[in-house]
């Protein structure tokens, strides 16, 4: 099996929650309205793992959600050139890991969230995934593990 690849995805707290998440079970990753996002959107395959970071509220990693589906048409956008997922939840992390702290995470410095800020998905080098799981003092469940 081809290893996961890892993401990082970004949604307002008030807006999809990971918690929202875990109540649906899954959700289709819709309204991503940038083409560098888009395109990593379209990079995506079942079994990924993604980072689940509140934005604008919270500025956190809370949590590590799954890539359910494969890339198809954004049903918001029908008949235009964008492209959702299906996610579904994993495990939220037992600390969630703020902005601030990455931030002063000399390791970090080439995270996304520091480096392309303003993409709401981006790739994650495997080295930068485990060290978020760390420092949330989370382990992956068992069936999940790359």
């Amino acid at each position: 099996m081809a290893k996961p690849q890892y993401w990082l995805i970004k949604s307002e707290p008030s807006v999809y929650a990971y918690a929202q998440l875990e109540k649906d079970g899954r959700t289709e990753w819709t309204g991503v309205r940038s083409y560098e996002a888009r395109n990593n959107l379209r990079a995506m395959k079942p079994g990924d793992l993604c980072l689940y970071y509140h934005s604008n509220e919270g500025k956190a990693v809370v949590a590590v959600a799954r890539v359910i589906s494969g890339p198809t048409e954004d049903p918001t956008a029908p008949g235009e050139d964008w492209a959702s997922v299906v996610v579904g939840p994993v495990v939220a992390l037992k600390e969630p890991v703020t902005l601030a702290t990455v931030k002063a995470t000399p390791d970090l410095k080439e995270f996304p969230l520091i480096k392309k800020s303003r993409v709401s998905v981006t790739p994650v080098i495997p080295e930068h995934f485990k060290r978020i799981l760390e420092m949330g003092g989370t382990k992956l469940p068992r069936a999940h593990h790359g």
